[in-house]
């Protein structure tokens, strides 16, 4: 095998007919909610001038997810995932409306904008740990790495297009009509959804219960690299999430006309690693490569806020997204490799809240802090916390830090064995007694 075609694309999954609809159908989704992710600050900030009011955001979505993405998760563990996708993202199609509306009327509410914010959150709670669920069930074993380099290319192609073609949309047009066209993009996304055939629980699925969502908590508790993934995540998007200050940061780049180069930055970063990530398959110490990461996220975040040039400030940001693929390609393999099929629904609703729960208070820590500090003060002393915060989980996490991938997949692989004994143990006890 040639260098070029060991590090290229795999597009094999894509030749499965349900996988394709589901890869299509969120793609679409994306891209136009990365337009509405970017309209509604912005939409804020000329209505409030606020940057913590912009912030609060955050917290008004993270209430309802702390509680949703635990059911979602249960949920996602037991009944056809596909139908819990569709009906979901049903559900954000209809919120996004309600965000037109708000913005034709003469004078748009606030309070509306906070609403539709955190029942966004809640539905998103069942649709993200559905899709991650569903995913596996779409393609066999052998080609899961080829789909999570599928699926990080959408994502990072979603967030490159949506928030630049959001900030020409909202230089130069009303705000009602970029709502309007992310409103547009559902009519996509629910036909391929819809074609897609039903994806089944998995054996054995337990029905949703408390009982059911402390097991997956437990189970979490119990494996130090996965504690880990999450409060390193935590930490670095806490200290070191500018996003609901881009707005300001803007304004001293040339306003809204370059607002969405700064999303796409990030998404930028991330794209060069997915393109050029063959060298990850050999590194095995990966709780050392999360910890690296989320340290040069920080110092991306610290060049971002000291920048005196456009093209300065947007290098920060391309450094922190190529930083946090690194970050979220390694997290993600210590969660395949860790966690056990019938626990994954459970798991994806915490790992949610992981990687959602920091940048949601990030917003509000930023736009708190720009009170005091300044925009840029605010951005800067964020990377550094998030720097100074990293190494200090490092020294307090020490199996995190010496956490090896390899014995992590025997882990596993000897779990889901004995599972499978078990299963295969209580069957007889279970089927009737011939007549």
């Amino acid at each position: 095998m040639t260098s070029k075609r060991r590090f290229a694309l795999d597009l094999t999954p894509l030749r499965r007919r349900d996988f394709r609809l589901v890869y299509t159908a969120a793609g679409v989704s994306s891209f136009g909610s990365m337009i509405t992710y970017v309209t509604i600050p912005f939409q804020l900030k000329q209505m409030t001038g606020d940057p913590l009011t912009v912030g609060l955001l955050g917290v008004v979505e993270l209430v309802p997810l702390l509680f949703m993405a635990f059911v979602g998760g249960a949920l996602a563990d037991y009944v056809d995932r596909r139908k819990l996708v569709f009906w979901a993202e049903a559900g954000l199609a209809v919120l996004t409306g309600l965000l037109l509306l708000n913005a034709l009327v003469g004078s748009p509410q606030v309070w509306v904008l906070f609403v539709i914010a955190g029942l966004a959150a809640a539905v998103d709670g069942i649709h993200r740990p559905a899709m991650d669920a569903m995913m596996p069930r779409l393609a066999p074993a052998e080609e899961m790495a080829s789909v999570g380099a599928l699926n990080s290319l959408r994502w990072q192609v979603a967030q490159i297009a949506g928030p630049t073609l959001a900030g020409i949309m909202i230089a130069n047009w009303d705000v009602a009509w970029v709502f309007g066209f992310d409103l547009a993009t559902f009519a996509v996304s629910l036909i391929c959804f819809g074609l897609v055939r039903a994806v089944a629980p998995p054996e054995a699925a337990e029905r949703p219960s408390l009982r059911s969502v402390v097991e997956g908590v437990r189970y979490a508790r119990s494996r130090p690299e996965l504690i880990g993934t999450y409060l390193v995540d935590i930490n670095a998007m806490f200290f070191a999430f500018p996003v609901a200050l881009y707005p300001w940061v803007a304004d001293k780049y040339g306003g809204a006309s370059v607002l969405g180069l700064f999303y796409a930055a990030l998404a930028t970063g991330s794209l060069l690693v997915t393109v050029t990530s063959g060298w990850t398959a050999r590194v095995h110490r990966h709780g050392l490569a999360v910890l690296v990461a989320a340290g040069a996220w920080g110092l991306g975040i610290v060049l971002f806020g000291l920048a005196g040039s456009l093209w300065l400030a947007l290098l920060g940001l391309v450094v922190a997204g190529a930083s946090d693929m690194i970050s979220g390609l390694f997290r993600g393999v210590i969660w395949n490799q860790t966690i056990p099929d019938h626990l994954r629904g459970r798991l994806a609703g915490i790992e949610m809240l992981s990687y959602l729960t920091g940048p949601m208070l990030g917003q509000t820590r930023a736009g708190l802090s720009a009170r005091w500090w300044g925009y840029s003060g605010a951005v800067v002393w964020g990377g550094v916390l998030c720097v100074a915060g990293t190494g200090a989980l490092a020294a307090a996490l020490p199996a995190f830090l010496r956490y090896d991938g390899r014995e992590g997949l025997a882990r596993k692989q000897a779990e889901e064995a004995a599972r499978a004994a078990e299963l295969a143990a209580v069957r007889p006890v279970e089927a009737p007694s011939p007549a």
